[in-house]
């Protein structure tokens, strides 16, 4: 009875306590953790991969951005007095008219409007201002500006221009003002 007694303990303690089947539970349980573990590390890779790559679009993005701004802030500086240049424009030209309209007048007066003339224009050249005389060029709506069309002569092609009413001027190969021009028809 005894012996019973003693038995009858060691399977109630086999069954609280499995020693003598280690593999059963234990197996399971390391196999599930380590399908969750495998579960996980898929996850972690997945979600590491589309950060990485939402990273590198967003570091695209942001280099593509500071290209194009520096290229905009760049083109900006170049053309940023066009507007007052162009507001000058008429100035040269009255300028131009003046010193046609004395040529009968006395020989210091027409010196002194040249030489301001001169300065001036010498100044807006060094600030990027260049006259565009388009004359012998063949007729763009894109670049000229057609007052009026005239028959062709010997010589002249059709849609040529054969006179600048008015010149032209660019900053920096930005056209300001485009030239009033006629062309042969």
């Amino acid at each position: 009875m005894a012996k019973d007694h003693i038995r009858e303990e060691t399977s109630e303690h086999d069954e609280l306590n499995p020693i003598e089947h280690p593999h059963t539970e234990d197996q399971q349980k390391t196999a599930e953790s380590v399908e969750k573990t495998d579960e996980s590390a898929d996850d972690w890779e997945s979600k590491y991969k589309e950060t990485y790559d939402n990273y590198l679009r967003l570091f695209s993005e942001f280099d593509n951005f500071r290209k194009r701004t520096t290229r905009e802030r760049a083109e900006l500086i170049k053309t940023a007095g066009s507007e007052i240049l162009s507001v000058i424009l008429p100035i040269l030209d009255d300028f131009d008219r003046a010193i046609k309209a004395m040529d009968d007048s006395s020989h210091s007066v027409k010196t002194g409007v040249e030489l301001i003339y001169h300065k001036l224009k010498q100044a807006l050249l060094e600030k990027g201002l260049q006259e565009y005389n388009p004359m012998g060029e063949m007729f763009d709506a894109d670049l000229h500006e057609a007052i009026t069309h005239i028959p062709t002569t010997e010589g002249q092609t059709k849609g040529t221009i054969v006179e600048v009413i008015e010149k032209g001027y660019k900053v920096h190969d930005k056209i300001i003002r485009y030239p009033k021009v006629i062309v042969a028809q």
